[in-house]
């Protein structure tokens, strides 16, 4: 039931920001949204409001906006039609749905860092969460483990430790810890980190949770979304560049990670949506079609141009978009289903 629950939690608000970026660019730039829905399937609820049907539907795995003009079979010269509009207008509207998911995480990670606080980083060689798979768990390094020396060569603060592994590079090396009142000796093999290129054994250092002040809170929440969106590009360039496998999650397993997150507190949801809608907001932005981005650079050429593609075309990649877009979906879904 908790997986359902957040399940449902995560996807409406993701689609509930995407959307009604779309919804309220439309109306600021004077289009008709004929329909505004949350959700796909039957519908749980409707309310006409205005020329606006306004719905709720049963699978929160998406949304849209019926935006007058802009299916491809409609009139180019709709009054009040997307298609009537600047293409200024039209660039505006496409975009806000990403842009909303972008200002969506700083707006969580406020809220999270001015209740709970924020967890920071110390320069004690203590060590923090270990990292499964990797050097230092496979070696029986644990959370808590105080390093005095490594390879022989005394330890006093975390930034002593990436120098001795630096020094040491890949070669096997002895870690001196101190285990509650024990001394232990433990060999460690660091490897190679693909993206830096340095050597790490996968842990991190212990953290401090310290209170912030709303000012505090608002840069630390505007920093945290940017380094993220910095790492998830780099990550998504060593994916297509084959430094990295890529992972793919469809629906399935999305739902069993946030059934998961969610059992460890509404703030660890919190953060997952934050992170979720970060990928949402990269993804959608790739210049595919069906997907925003694709639909973005189609408007970029009839700016360049001043050329609008004829319906045939857009039909055409439309078709190519949401068949690409399905078979992606069923994939990831197989894959969720067989791990």
């Amino acid at each position: 039931m908790l997986t359902v629950l957040a399940c449902i939690f995560v996807f409406g608000i993701l689609v509930t920001v995407h959307e009604f970026g779309h919804f309220i660019t439309a109306k600021l730039t004077g289009m008709k949204v004929e329909e505004f829905s949350i959700g796909f399937g039957p519908n749980i609820y409707q309310r006409q409001e205005g020329e606006t049907l306004y719905s709720l539907r049963m699978l929160p795995l998406g949304g849209y906006n019926k935006i007058a003009g802009m299916d491809p079979e409609d009139p180019e010269d709709l009054e009040r039609g997307f298609n009537s509009k600047p293409v200024a207008s039209r660039m505006l509207v496409i975009l806000a749905g990403s842009l909303m998911n972008f200002a969506l995480p700083v707006l969580i990670f406020f809220g999270i860092f001015l209740a709970y606080g924020m967890e920071v980083p110390q320069n004690t060689p203590v060590l923090g969460q270990i990292v499964e798979g990797y050097p230092a768990a496979q070696s029986g390094l644990k959370e808590g483990d105080k390093v005095l020396s490594i390879n022989g060569q005394p330890v006093s603060q975390w930034t002593d430790i990436r120098t001795r592994l630096a020094d040491a590079g890949t070669k096997p090396v002895p870690f001196e810890i101190q285990r509650d009142k024990e001394k232990l000796t433990v060999t460690v093999t660091p490897v190679l980190n693909p993206e830096t290129g340095k050597p790490f054994i996968g842990v991190v250092s212990s953290l401090k949770k310290v209170q912030l002040t709303p000012w505090q809170a608002a840069v630390s929440s505007v920093t945290a979304t940017k380094n993220i969106i910095k790492n998830m590009y780099a990550s998504l360039y060593h994916m297509v560049t084959g430094k990295t496998k890529a992972e793919l999650s469809g629906p399935v397993g999305v739902a069993k990670m946030a059934g998961q997150v969610a059992h460890k507190g509404f703030d660890m949801l919190l953060q997952f949506t934050a992170m979720l809608s970060l990928n949402l907001a990269i993804i959608n932005l790739l210049p595919l079609p069906a997907l925003d981005g694709g639909h973005f650079l189609i408007l970029l050429i009839e700016a360049v141009t001043g050329h609008k593609l004829g319906k045939t075309a857009m039909q055409n990649i439309q078709k190519v978009g949401v068949a690409m877009i399905l078979a992606i979906t069923i994939f990831a879904t197989f894959k969720d289903l067989t791990r």
